[in-house]
């Protein structure tokens, strides 16, 4: 009984990186880096996103393999410098060892699902996150130490394959999955949880996941999405939440809930001639 208990109350945290952990893009600090101008970078990322060219989330995969400047120029140390160089939320840490604790019952694993290029990954969290807790892009490189070819992608829907191996091997129920992220190459996998029941956590007020998501927190600390987690899979009272924050070391200074309706407002088409006569027949008609 004591053991059944403890599965139904083990969790899969699963975590974007770039702008859900970090304030930037990896790719921006890559850029900038190597002597490409961000505006470049926007351009091209941004144009392959337009046509569709890649998956969502891999825009810096693809120009690291294509584009002729970004392979000139990238080496697997720029890779780890970024990781160095990106500017971290506040309290990752203290985040990691809550989950990983364990809070009134319930057992989070903390995991890294990320297109950025994992040595960036390895590098930012380094001390933080366990390397074989986090899945980034990976790619195989030439002796020189430039970019080869590429082994996988944690982009699009390359994120619901890594997820549901790790429930898999974690032995536990696709309800008990919390992620959190922050853009359109989170859309495949919040999708997926949400039709499983899971809890899905939105950290920026973009359209492309504040629709989807569950829930959606704005915040500089990574501490944050603990309180969704507690309301919604550990059922607890705000004033509790409260207290679990001051009692960590914790302040929750603000705490507003407001509701974001998404709306596109644009003028009627007007109506052709032959409708008026139509529309003001039928009120003759109904007036007779």
């Amino acid at each position: 009984m004591d053991m059944a208990d403890k599965l139904t109350k083990r969790y899969i945290f699963a975590s974007d990186f770039d702008q859900t952990l970090t304030f930037n893009d990896s790719g921006y600090v890559l850029a900038e880096l190597v002597g490409i101008p961000t505006e470049e970078f926007e351009r091209k990322a941004k144009g392959m996103a337009k046509i569709n060219l890649v998956q969502q989330g891999a825009e810096l995969a693809y120009l690291l393999l294509h584009d002729p400047e970004f392979r000139a120029k990238v080496r697997k140390e720029h890779l780890t410098e970024v990781g160095k160089r990106i500017r971290l939320k506040s309290d990752i840490q203290l985040l990691y060892q809550l989950l990983e604790a364990g809070i009134d019952g319930h057992q989070f694993d903390f995991y890294i699902l990320s297109a950025a290029p994992v040595e960036v990954i390895l590098s930012a969290l380094e001390g933080i996150v366990p390397p074989d807790h986090i899945f980034g892009t990976e790619f195989r490189y030439k002796p020189s130490g430039e970019i080869d070819t590429i082994v996988r992608a944690t982009a699009g829907y390359g994120k619901v394959a890594v997820l549901d191996d790790l429930l898999l091997q974690r032995v536990a129920g696709p309800d008990h999955v919390v992620y959190t992220g922050d853009g359109s190459s989170d859309i495949h996998v919040m999708l997926h949880i949400n039709a499983r029941d899971g809890l899905t956590i939105a950290v920026s007020e973009s359209p492309n996941v504040a629709q989807i998501a569950k829930r959606t927190v704005l915040s500089t600390s990574a501490m944050a999405v603990l309180a969704p987690i507690l309301e919604e899979v550990a059922g607890w009272e705000r004033y509790r939440i409260r207290s679990f924050f001051e009692a960590n070391g914790m302040l929750i200074q603000e705490w507003e809930r407001v509701r974001t309706d998404w709306l596109t407002v644009r003028p009627a088409a007007e109506p052709t001639p032959t409708e008026g006569v139509l529309a003001a027949g039928e009120e003759t008609n109904r007036e007779g």
